[in-house]
């Protein structure tokens, strides 16, 4: 019934049902659910906890793959491949990192019916395989730095699954290096996170917090960890990447020792890093609206789409001149796309590429075509111009561009808006209640950052960089809000839920 007691129009519910999704205000785990399997980006598949990615899924993660490992190979980063199976025995020698991990192994066990003697684990992440081939090609330092990485699936057991956020078996880059000194590997591990930095912003259009873990939210058996943290239209942060210094321990356990200058034996210092498929979710959950999503433009499949339109006598005709209207913008550098299909209404075309988040829509029909002219829409704005054919060709980039720089300036000012200052504890859980991110002065004790997650479902996000591009701002003498203590850090640092 409708709010009004009449029975509604059958035929809008239909439809909405149809071409729609649930608005973000309403439920934002079935908007989400719903873009990413409308939009065809990814589907459920009959592996547990595993996703199939679609063509157009696929097509993004190309594109991010691309530019991340075009960045790599520029800095002197060399790519290789290691196995999906690492010995049970080569996990466990690293006392923390076993620990860290051993709740999500994939183990296997047997080939065919016979029972290995030594059982096998799914590729959760690969420092350790890494470390015992690496004992076997370092020698001097004159073989240093090791800078290596490669793309791969990894697999970690995930009992409540989403797709491109918590898999079960999801896709990443991991790179790992190795080094003479610990000045040299924690270089290493800055540049890595500015990277991912630059990608987030200038790529993806997401703003993103540059800092330090707290201990407690290490990864296992690093001695730091620095990661970005994104805001999510929820309020929820996403964890966006990540890259750890690990000192020596990986070298010792795996006996990753070179000749110094000096003729003395050492351990390498080693890093690790890392941006998984959990960056595509980042993006739907960071530029989305009731629509579906919002796609970047410079990390779009699909920049413009044209939808010819016309009637069943002239369609083809519109077709080839949308073609013709493609190879113009695709000169230029445009990454276009045609609508060929036949016997789908427009209305149902406009909707769908809507969906899907394609930055730029261009409409042609007889009469357009007579005129000299195309209808242009913009995605993020909802607004329509009619153009001469040649001025929304040449405008095209600067179009895009204005488009990028939109979605970024948005995102932004959704964090800074839903991100405050407290300084005691009731403020901060109301805050954290109300779907905030929290700046807060904090003791650092693993003990209160426990007890605080347990009531509350918020952890240390990071403690930003002093250089980070927001939140950055050192303060000396804070008191912790939560134990009253001397706060640590010389900094507020972040708090919020997290997925």
């Amino acid at each position: 019934m409708t709010q009004d007691g009449g029975k509604g129009n059958k035929g809008q519910d239909k439809k909405a049902q149809q071409y729609g999704v649930t608005p973000q205000s309403v439920d934002f785990n079935d908007w989400y659910n719903e873009v990413v399997k409308k939009a065809d980006l990814a589907d459920n598949s009959p592996v547990a906890g595993a996703m199939v990615v679609k063509p157009y899924g696929s097509a993004l993660w190309e594109n991010i793959v691309r530019w991340l490992d075009d960045r790599f190979k520029a800095t002197g980063h060399e790519s290789l491949i290691f196995p999906t199976l690492i010995p049970m025995n080569f996990i466990t020698r690293e006392a923390d990192h076993v620990e860290g991990f051993a709740p999500e192994l994939f183990t296997v066990t047997k080939i065919g019916t016979e029972e290995l003697a030594e059982p096998y684990v799914m590729r959760p992440t690969s420092e350790t395989i890494i470390g015992h081939m690496w004992s076997g090609w370092l020698n001097s330092y004159r073989d240093l730095p090791f800078l290596h990485y490669q793309w791969g699936s990894v697999f970690r057991a995930e009992l409540r699954t989403k797709a491109f956020l918590r898999t079960s078996e999801f896709y990443w880059h991991e790179g790992h290096t190795a080094h003479a000194d610990e000045a040299e590997a924690r270089a290493e591990v800055r540049m890595i996170l500015d990277l991912y930095h630059e990608f987030c912003r200038d790529v993806l259009a997401l703003p993103v917090v540059r800092g330090e873990k707290s201990a407690s939210e290490r990864f296992a058996g690093a001695v730091s960890t620095y990661s970005i943290e994104g805001m999510m239209r929820d309020g929820k942060a996403l964890q966006s990447g990540t890259s750890h210094y690990l000192g020596q321990a990986f070298s010792r356990a795996f006996d990753v020792k070179f000749q110094t200058r000096e003729q003395k034996e050492d351990f390498a210092h080693t890093t690790s890093w890392a941006i998984s498929s959990r960056i595509i979710g980042a993006l739907i959950m960071t530029h989305g609206d009731d629509a579906g999503l919002m796609m970047p433009p410079n990390i779009a499949p699909i920049q413009v789409v044209i939808v010819p339109v016309g009637r069943k006598d002239n369609f083809d005709e519109m077709v080839a001149e949308g073609e013709r209207l493609a190879a113009q913008l695709a000169q230029n550098g445009v990454r276009v796309k045609v609508d060929k299909r036949d016997g789908v209404t427009n209305g149902f075309k406009y909707n769908d590429w809507e969906l899907k988040g394609i930055p730029v829509r261009i409409e042609l029909g007889p009469r357009d075509l007579e005129a000299g002219v195309v209808v242009v829409k913009n995605r993020n704005s909802g607004e329509k111009e009619t153009l001469e054919r040649d001025l929304a060709v040449g405008g095209m980039a600067e179009r895009l561009e204005g488009i990028q720089a939109w979605l970024l300036q948005r995102a932004t000012d959704f964090m800074l808006d839903n991100t405050v200052t407290v300084d005691n504890y009731d403020d901060f859980k109301a805050a954290i209640e109300a779907g905030k991110w929290v700046r807060a002065f904090h003791c650092g004790e693993p003990e209160s950052e426990k007890a605080i997650k347990d009531e509350t479902k918020a952890t240390v996000r990071n403690v930003p960089l002093d250089d980070a591009e927001f939140f950055a701002e050192r303060e000396e003498g804070g008191v912790c809000f939560h134990t009253g203590k001397p706060a640590a850090y010389g900094k507020r640092i972040l708090f919020g839920r997290q997925y």
